[in-house]
């Protein structure tokens, strides 16, 4: 059983926790009784649709006489599971499906965009028990949305298992499992993929070689990256702006500040200001004080819109947006900064808060921008959501579950600390999702090299 953490918009940092079968559907369509299918009778189905069941605000007694009839009612043979895909309704189309209605192959198509789109990984695995009993499991284009579909939710491993099933290949399933490796934090299993695609005998391309530095930088691959720039050009492939950047990564990934410097300065393009973003962002992290006010100065000249916007202080609390949703079976549970959680929650991170003390946690109350006393801004970092539902994950789950988080906000650096040391306390996988890669906690390590 794996646990999942959502993050999107919200007016205030929340956390949400999810339990599908309590998302019952306000209209939900009748259902076929199975034991009608068993004994053989031929009004299992209906000729028309039947109108949904809607229960509205009725009370308990006339809501069970609806469901008795919703589970003795036939399935209608229109329902448009494209276009409850669309309405975002995942587990209708699933229910219906279960129930016998057929899904073609741009009903599977949409089924898997939402599932990456929302970072299920439960309902994306039954969408693929279903594909792999349809007469689509063959087909690629779909193994290509089920790779990545995995990779976007963190499961690496199940989008191995599909692409080694594949019987014929194509260059975006290559593509596609470099990438997703290289986003997971596992850099050196990309290179090893690309190592198999030259040897299947499939040229690379422009984007080819984009995932491949980028693999490479996660990797911290330096001499290797340079190798695969080189061999650009036997290719013929001329190298664009993306290609640049991720060779900058390579070297500002593995502290390389001064070479990183001097590869813009001789580069043939123009760059502007993703380049001297990226080395201003590696000196911060370096700790390169006078690279950093270097090249900050160049971005001034650059863009002086894009200095001055970093430096502004950031808005009040209640317009931050930081959401956490949780999915466990079938729940769902919202967890905000401002208000109370459950006091099981509140004890086991007050708990969780004083081992990670003693293990050499220190808060680091710079990415607390509020005017506050120290006090408050160890605590304000205490009760950042991610934190929060990890804790509620913690008490609500087994042991060794793992806990998968996904943000719509880049993860601060203090939680980053944090969530390592937690990673080896209660001895789990605490994968988290922000806005800028895959971050896979583990015996007190993350798979990014603390960069992101």
């Amino acid at each position: 059983m794996e646990l999942k953490l959502h993050t999107s918009m919200a007016s205030i940092p929340r956390a949400v926790f999810t339990h599908s079968s309590s998302s019952i559907p306000f209209c939900a369509y009748a259902v076929p009784n199975a034991s009608r299918r068993r004994n053989g009778t031929n009004n299992s189905r209906s000729t028309h649709k039947i109108p949904p069941l809607c229960k509205g605000n009725l009370p308990n007694e006339q809501k069970l006489q609806l469901d008795h009839q919703n589970q003795n009612a036939p399935l209608p043979l229109n329902v448009d599971l494209v276009s409850l895909c669309e309405e975002g309704n995942l587990d209708q189309v699933l229910e219906l499906m279960g129930q016998g209605a057929v899904a073609d192959y741009r009903v599977y198509l949409a089924l898997l965009n939402l599932c990456e789109h929302t970072r299920s990984l439960e309902s994306g695995k039954r969408v693929h028990e279903f594909l792999r009993r349809s007469t689509f499991r063959r087909d690629v284009e779909l193994s290509n949305r089920l790779i990545g579909m995995y990779c976007k939710c963190g499961s690496v491993k199940d989008a191995r298992r599909v692409f080694d099933q594949i019987p014929e290949r194509n260059i975006s399933s290559w593509h596609l499992m470099i990438g997703g490796y290289a986003a997971n934090g596992l850099g050196c299993d990309g290179l090893l993929v690309f190592q198999q695609m030259k040897q299947a005998g499939v040229p690379p391309d422009g984007e080819t070689f984009e995932l491949v530095l980028a693999a490479c930088a996660q990797a911290e691959a330096v001499e290797e990256g340079f190798l695969h720039f080189e061999s650009m050009k036997e290719h013929g492939i001329v190298p664009s702006m993306e290609h640049y950047l991720e060779v900058i990564n390579i070297l500002g990934n593995t502290g390389q500040l001064n070479e990183a410097e001097e590869f813009i300065e001789k580069i043939p393009i123009e760059l502007g200001v993703e380049a001297w973003e990226s080395l201003r962002n590696f000196a911060q992290k370096h700790g390169d004080l006078d690279l950093e006010d270097h090249a900050e100065e160049v971005l001034t000249c650059l863009d002086p819109s894009k200095a001055v916007a970093d430096k502004l202080p950031p808005p009040p609390r209640k317009k931050q947006s930081d959401m956490n949703m949780l999915e466990e079976k079938n729940r769902v549970t919202e967890y905000r900064y401002s208000i109370p959680y459950k006091e099981e929650a509140h004890e086991k991170l007050g708990g969780l808060s004083g081992q990670m003390r003693e293990a050499g946690y220190v808060p680091d109350t710079r990415y607390v921008l509020h005017d506050i006393d120290e006090e408050e801004k160890e605590k304000a970092l205490q009760y950042h959501s991610e934190r929060l539902a990890i804790a509620y994950g913690l008490i609500s789950t087994p042991p060794r579950t793992t806990l998968r988080i996904i943000k719509n906000l880049r993860i601060c650096g203090d939680c980053h600390n944090a969530i390592k040391i937690m990673s080896k306390i209660v001895g789990r996988e605490l994968i988290v999702r922000d806005n800028k890669r895959f971050h896979h906690f583990k015996d007190g390590k993350c798979s990014c090299g603390d960069y992101w």
